[in-house]
């Protein structure tokens, strides 16, 4: 006979080891590093925050002007010069990818009700 899982304990016991994984673990330490530097953090903020503003055009239809996509660019390009901001992007993707992944897992495990 098949022992009942609590879906709860697997849940907490998935966050534990996210936490526990170099991807999180790295990021964090990151993260703590971007604190501390004022300026890259804010640097940072504002390359992010515009191409958050690009996405959302995107989203709605709207097709960013070459112009902005270029500004963009150039941003990512000048902060990728700083190891600590080059850093911070790679750890950053590294447990986005994580996430993503098991998020993926998970929707797929019940996308038949999902439809």
């Amino acid at each position: 006979m098949l022992e009942k899982m609590n879906v709860y304990d697997t849940a907490n016991k998935l966050a534990e080891e996210i936490k526990l994984s170099e991807e999180y673990v790295s990021f964090k330490k990151s993260k703590t590093e971007l604190e501390n530097n004022i300026e890259l953090k804010s640097k940072i903020k504002e390359f992010e925050q515009k191409r958050q503003q690009m996405q959302m055009l995107t989203i709605q239809g709207i097709e960013p002007t070459q112009e902005k996509a270029q500004e963009i660019q150039n941003m990512y390009t000048e902060l990728l010069k700083d190891e600590k901001a080059k850093e911070y992007f790679e750890t950053e993707m590294k447990f986005s990818v994580l996430i993503a992944d098991v998020n993926k897992i998970i929707g797929d495990a019940i996308k038949d009700v999902l439809k």
